[in-house]
């Protein structure tokens, strides 16, 4: 899902930033401007993270080597080639490069914990990094690289390679370029990175959050998506809207997810002329519990990612590094860096994605069969036996359920050893989010077909009148996806209606 650029710039301070703001940037492109209180911040701990380097006692990160190398002192000389091979080493993904509103979510979001004065870094680190996402540089960044612990490690390593003017990177157009050319035209001097820097731009669950923030945003909307295809199914397979009347939610069950969803699908069925053409003579007790427990299921949707956006932000309120910097000026190493808070609420969020197109695509599937959809034609054909009509729409659609039900078996309950088993257990929360973003986009497709079968069905009970609010979503939907007829090349219509799910806007 878009979102617009904002002509102000997102400040950068030394508490922590909203949702929206890393929408904003993420998304909109919009500009980020470090406040003056995180460069003075920084200054403060910089002068601290000298005093160890020069101290003889070694400091993690400061002056010894790293994970399982951390027994090693490293000598004064040699640490800007420590902190060099740190992040050439360590800036080792494979496989096809991820998205770049992924990249600039992350960039973010280590930019927001280098400006908290707790890692130890210069004001120029943090400022070089304003700059690249301000240019629209978008270092390349592997799908594979992270176990999600010690940080999105590879993930923020190919980054901080082109803060030093080496690695693959794109400019604003999209297009690769060399990294020194892309610096240069935008006036960005690379950085030569001093002891404790290095680290400090790797050490945290930037990655994963990210892609936790964006699946948020569209989570939610496509919970919006699927309250509007719910209602217009009920309309259409001749439902009853009773069910969804306020007195039935909030007060017999208190959770607010449900009592939102009743109350948008009984808002978007009143006036309908086709609910309220049976609903004297109609002889069913009820309808099924596809129709009938829609709010239910896609509130419980609601509850969970209410609870992810609390998890979200008190990621967003924490500084992610190690070792850190203290208020008392101390450096103290810890476990922050684990991504388990932020990998368990990714898994939840792709079970509840996978049982939202789960009960989206049975009401389509009613809609389909002839013994259930009290009248409709077979398939929504136009001449069914010559005619198909959506019936292989439907496999699609069942295909992307089945695919979302395999995302959802959870990566964070995994974990295997790694640098020499001082590294014994880790989140996989990277993993958790890549998976969450397939499903994401799954669960678009399949609302989008549910989109058009009941857009279409209730085309063919004219001439009973839908609901104002069905009839204006299937007025605006036929702009680009043509309404019931003789079978055509179908494939094109369903891109449509997953680009109009994506950029349908409510009220």
């Amino acid at each position: 899902m878009s979102s617009p650029a904002s002509s102000n710039p997102v400040t950068i301070g030394t508490s922590g930033m909203t949702l929206d703001d890393v929408i904003s940037v993420a998304r909109g492109g919009c500009q980020v401007a470090l406040a003056e209180e995180a460069v003075a911040a920084m200054s403060a701990t910089r002068v601290q993270i000298e005093a160890l380097a020069n101290a003889p006692e070694p400091v993690y990160g400061v002056s010894t080597g790293f994970g399982a190398l951390a027994n090693r002192h490293i000598p004064a000389e040699m640490r800007t080639q420590l902190q060099r091979s740190l992040i050439r080493s360590h800036a080792a993904g494979m496989g096809a490069p991820i998205e770049r509103e992924v990249v600039r979510a992350l960039m973010l979001l280590r930019l927001k914990t280098l400006a908290s004065g707790r890692t130890g870094v210069r004001p120029v680190v943090a400022e070089t990094m304003a700059a690249l996402l301000n240019a629209g540089i978008t270092p390349v960044v592997r799908e594979f690289g992270s176990l999600g612990c010690s940080g999105d490690l590879a993930p923020l390593s190919h980054c901080a390679l082109v803060l030093m003017g080496e690695g693959e990177a794109t400019g604003p157009d999209g297009v690769g370029r060399p990294v020194p050319d892309l610096l240069a035209s935008a006036g960005i001097e690379p950085i030569e990175l001093q002891e404790k820097e290095g680290l400090a731009l790797i050490n945290g669950t930037d990655g994963m959050l990210g892609m936790l923030i964006l699946a948020i945003a569209d989570l939610e909307h496509l919970c919006d998506v699927a309250d509007l295809t719910a209602s217009m199914s009920v309309e259409a397979l001749l439902g009853t809207d009773q069910v969804f009347r306020p007195e039935l939610h909030l007060p017999l069950r208190p959770h607010p997810g449900q009592a939102l969803s009743a109350a948008n699908m009984f808002a978007h069925l009143r006036g309908s002329g086709i609910v309220a053409s049976h609903r004297v003579d109609d002889v069913r007790v009820q309808d099924a519990y596809s129709l009938r427990c829609a709010p239910q299921v896609a509130g419980a949707v609601r509850d969970t990612i209410t609870h992810a956006r609390v998890v979200a932000g008190r990621e967003l309120a924490a500084t992610i590094d190690n070792p850190v910097v203290l208020g008392d000026g101390t450096v103290s190493s810890n476990g922050n860096f684990h991504g388990a808070p932020v990998g368990y609420v990714l898994d939840f969020l792709a079970i509840v994605a996978a049982d939202l197109g789960s009960i989206s695509e049975r009401r389509t599937d009613r809609l389909l069969d002839r013994h259930r959809s009290h009248g409709l034609p077979p398939f929504l054909a136009d001449d069914p036996g010559v005619d198909s009509g959506l019936m292989i729409a439907q496999y699609t659609q069942a295909a992307l359920v089945s695919e979302n039900k395999r995302l959802a078996v959870p990566a964070s309950v995994d974990s295997i050893p790694s640098s020499a088993m001082q590294e014994d257990h880790v989140s996989m929360g990277w993993h958790a989010a890549r998976k969450l973003r397939l499903s994401v986009a799954n669960l678009t497709r399949i609302l989008a077909i549910e989109l058009v079968a009941s857009a279409r069905a209730i085309d063919l009970r004219e001439p009973l009148k839908p609901s104002s609010a069905s009839a204006d979503v299937i007025s605006r939907l036929r702009a680009t996806v043509p309404g019931p007829g003789p079978d055509r090349f179908l494939a094109p219509e369903l891109e449509a209606a997953e680009h109009f799910v994506r950029a349908i806007r409510f009220a």
